[in-house]
């Protein structure tokens, strides 16, 4: 499983980011020509529509991850607002079948709470196909099309659980480890009077006692497992504790099944395609803070002298959490989609993905309802340095038992502010389409109006999805296909070499469908164009 939020590398974490800590913030909105940095020019696109005299229209996006601060100063004048409903009267006034979704759903709830962490979609298919597979002798000659390919995602999920958990030894050095982690910032959040801090503070902080020192070294080590130098300590011992609860989960996954959080909270099936109505309305339950970064950097208010300016100016950002800690059931991706298309997005980002994707069909049927009713759906390609072509990166727009590919769909690299590959992001001469800024991008955070650079194709993704709601709000004659084809069409090209560990040194030419990183200026040229003809 590879998270799109990926922000840090750590020795104990397979995926990875590296940051950039020289790039100034909001470089990926920047021009390589005037201001030194490969964005995407979004200055220049604007000053190009303003002086043709274009007015948009506001256009609503889904924002498929986990959640948004809708308290949060730079987003909660541009939230989508479902004017049908009256907010907290505990009616479906709108009959959408969605009581109080004023600003979005949320899919991983239930009357008595919400879902905080999914399991490993790894261990749910092995133990969800394991009675049937386990030890048997399987002719796949005889088995349906549906049964072979449940068989070979129970043998991949299988290799995948089987001998791959920690040894309780290293378990329990990992457990002591991170006890010391927490024990150690405990005290040093007293000692520096300060709740939060980052590397930078401890390197300037100029310890005067032998165990202020001590104090110091540890902490100073345990940010070096964090590629990001801004990360603050609250984030890196969050991260810590997050992998030990997941090291523990794979430890047990071979010798028992995962325990069926969602179901239980929410009181779905999650194998069920038929019911599609189900969660709360809390947007903002768990922790948001993937999503609100994600949202800030699609939409953030450009007109409140504050924080950021997102890439759409005209956009009513939707929340539709389907995403937390632990991989995304295929089925709150679909329902997530259904309900953001039929709620009236013209544009969807998803920040997410895994290696796994029992449920593909329901997410196909749900993309194709997207094309119907021309629907544009945005995905980051993953953080895990590898080719994607083989299309073993879930979700994705390629249609099981199928050779077509929906027309709807753009899949995202992340560049760094030279114009090279992330070395983290995922490739593919056919699988990826562009590239987009994904390396230090700051954005809104939750905590309090908050505001932090992060690294992942995660932050790439948005940057197209903005880019697309900019074009179909200022060229809404526009179809999504038209919008995904013009994104192409203009990506620019800088030519430099990859940096990837592992791999020959390739250049972005040669690792998209694109060759290039998505360019605003050029694509509303293009557009202004093509829509005039």
């Amino acid at each position: 499983m590879f998270k799109f939020c990926t922000f840090l590398t750590c020795i104990f974490f397979s995926s990875m980011v590296f940051a950039q800590n020289d790039a100034d913030q909001g470089w990926h909105l920047k021009d390589r020509r005037t201001d030194g940095y490969f964005g995407i020019s979004l200055e220049k696109a604007y000053n190009f529509l303003h002086e043709k005299g274009i007015k948009p229209v506001t256009i609503i996006i889904g924002v498929l991850d986990t959640g948004i601060d809708t308290a949060h100063e730079d987003l909660k004048t541009v939230l989508w607002d479902n004017k049908s409903e009256i907010p907290a009267n505990g009616k479906d006034d709108d009959n959408n079948g969605f009581i109080d979704d004023v600003h979005g759903w949320n899919f991983l709830g239930g009357t008595t709470g919400n879902v905080t962490v999914n399991n490993s979609e790894w261990n749910r298919v092995y133990w969800r196909y394991r009675e049937r597979f386990e030890g048997k002798q399987i002719d796949t000659s005889s088995l349906s099309r549906v049964q072979k390919y449940e068989y070979n995602i129970w043998l991949k999920a299988r290799s995948g659980v089987i001998g791959r958990g920690p040894t309780q030894g290293r378990l329990d050095t990992l457990a002591s480890y991170v006890d010391d982690v927490i024990f150690c910032d405990s005290f040093l959040r007293i000692t520096l009077k300060k709740p939060e801090y980052t590397r930078e503070t401890l390197e300037n902080w100029k310890a005067t006692t032998k165990r202020d020192q001590a104090l110091k070294e540890f902490m100073l080590d345990v940010f070096d497992h964090f590629e990001n130098e801004k990360l603050k300590n609250t984030v890196v011992t969050q991260e810590m504790k997050n992998f030990l609860e997941g090291e523990t989960l794979k430890a047990r996954s071979e010798k028992e099944p995962p325990v069926d959080n969602r179901r239980i909270v929410t009181g779905n099936d999650d194998t069920d395609p038929q019911s599609m109505k189900y969660g709360n309305n809390n947007v903002w339950a768990g922790d948001p803070f993937h999503g609100t970064h994600v949202a800030g950097i699609i939409g953030a208010s450009r007109a409140n002298g504050r924080g950021i300016d997102g890439v759409a100016d005209a956009v009513y950002l939707m929340a539709v959490r389907c995403s937390t800690d632990g991989d995304e059931f295929d089925k709150d991706i679909a329902a997530g989609i259904r309900y953001a298309v039929d709620n009236g997005a013209k544009v969807i980002n998803m920040s997410f993905g895994k290696s796994l994707s029992p449920d593909k069909i329901m997410v196909d049927d749900a993309v194709r309802y997207a094309i119907s009713k021309d629907v544009l759906i945005v995905q980051g390609a993953g953080n895990s340095s590898r080719n994607i072509n083989g299309f073993d990166n879930f979700p994705n727009p390629h249609f099981l038992f199928s050779d077509s590919v929906a027309s709807n769909w753009i899949t995202v690299g992340a560049s760094d502010n030279n114009g090279r590959p992330a070395s983290f992001s995922n490739f593919g001469s056919l699988a990826v389409d562009v590239f987009a800024p994904g390396v230090n991008i700051y954005s809104t955070t939750t905590g309090g109006n908050s505001y932090e650079s992060l690294d992942g194709t995660s932050m790439a993704s948005p940057v197209v999805a903005g880019l697309a709601a900019l074009l179909r709000s200022y060229f809404p004659e526009l179809t999504a296909s038209e919008t995904k084809s013009i994104i192409i069409q203009t990506a620019s090209h800088p030519l430099l070499p990859s940096q990837r560990s592992g791999n020959a040194e390739e250049t972005i030419e040669k690792l998209c469908v694109s060759g290039g990183i998505a360019n605003a200026f050029n694509a509303v040229k293009l557009a202004y164009e093509f829509t005039r003809r």
